[in-house]
């Protein structure tokens, strides 16, 4: 990679941190549980891509990284529907 290409993309990275920043701070507590639905459906995705990156052959380091996205991605997206149900729960009527 060169360094143009890497200062294109960390540009990209950086400006992704401070626009989903923005973007999480003006989100209301009452959508909280509807915005962690959509995101899980986004680390589905991001499970996706990793699979295609880590399947190529002869690079070691995106395999590795691959296979880093895929665990963190995987768990986010456990967690997210186990809280999501949790949350769903307390709507449930009481028997």
């Amino acid at each position: 990679m060169t360094f143009d290409a890497f200062i294109q993309l960390f540009t990209v990275f950086t400006l992704a941190v401070f626009v989903g920043f923005e973007i999480i701070s003006k989100v209301p507590p009452t959508l909280h549980t509807p915005l962690m639905s959509g995101s899980n459906a986004i680390s589905g995705i991001t499970i996706l891509g990793a699979l295609l990156i880590s399947g190529e052959q002869g690079r070691s380091l995106f395999t590795w990284l691959g296979a880093a996205a895929i665990a963190l991605a995987a768990a986010n997206v456990v967690g997210g529907f186990l809280v999501t149900h949790r949350m769903l729960l307390m709507f449930k009527r009481k028997k």
